[in-house]
């Protein structure tokens, strides 16, 4: 090939930038700089229980006392597996997979999660990784004088004070909009925070449009839900759409999709 190590080295120097460019948008700011007054309003506005609360002030981007409340649910039975995810959903959000995976790594040497809800905590944060491209193989939990069957889809448990019909970690979803500058086509959308069958979304201010028709109670047909062991179709419902008006998401809008079928 003619100049063939001229168009490696341009090659590089693209993907240099590009690197730089990926780094700097995972690494922005931690968190907005709201008071605990604000904080605390935050809360009030959108939990009505302790995990709810918690996860609200995630949502708006308050990832370090979120993390806080969230470390102090794990005494919960019931809402223990939920507050870790969470956590481990802050410490993503925040650019710091090394700290997630450390997290991982500390519950996994402790005697705080049962088998089951390590293997949960697992599949939820390992594709993760996989998809950012951080070759990393978390431990997986196996039970004394049982198989390994994690690589064949996981091992099956059931978590206590659950009903049979738990929604299963949603990591990302497919909408096909009717209406707007993406009618007829399906449109992928991270999952940043869930809490049972609630769905909480970041919609970029740029993308807005994508969402502008939409209001409160409105149902979504033939959505497609994601999670790392499964893809399935159902409908939802919107919940809340409210647009941002601090921190680094100014001007962004959150979505809360409430899953009414499946």
């Amino acid at each position: 090939m003619k100049n063939k190590e001229g168009l490696i080295k341009a090659i590089s120097e693209k993907i240099q930038s590009l690197e730089e460019k990926t780094e700097k948008a995972q690494t922005g700011p931690a968190s907005p700089e709201l008071s605990e007054k604000g904080q605390d309003l935050i809360k009030n506005l959108f939990g009505e229980n302790d995990l709810q609360k918690a996860v609200a002030l995630a949502r708006f981007g308050q990832f370090e006392r979120s993390i806080v409340e969230l470390q102090a649910i794990l005494k919960d039975d019931t809402y223990r597996l939920e507050a870790a995810r969470n956590i481990i959903r802050c410490k993503m959000a925040m650019g710091t997979a090394d700290d997630a995976i450390d997290q991982y790594n500390q519950w996994f040497s402790s005697d705080l999660f049962s088998t089951g809800e390590m293997e949960s905590i697992r599949a939820y944060l390992q594709p993760i990784l996989e998809k950012r491209g951080i070759e990393k193989t978390l431990p997986a939990p196996v039970v004394e004088g049982e198989a390994d069957t994690t690589q064949s889809g996981g091992i099956e448990f059931s978590m206590p004070d659950e009903p049979e019909e738990e929604i299963l970690e949603i990591t990302s979803i497919g909408i096909t909009f009717s209406s707007g500058p993406h009618m007829g086509r399906m449109v992928e959308i991270d999952v940043n925070f869930q809490s049972g069958d609630l769905l909480s979304m970041i919609i970029p201010k740029n993308d807005k449009g994508m969402i502008e028709d939409l209001k409160n109670g409105d149902t979504l047909e033939d959505i497609q839900f994601y999670s790392p062991i499964a893809m399935f179709s159902g409908t939802a419902v919107v919940a809340n759409k409210t647009q941002i008006d601090s921190g680094p998401k100014r001007g962004d809008f959150c979505l809360d999709l409430k899953i009414s079928s499946t």
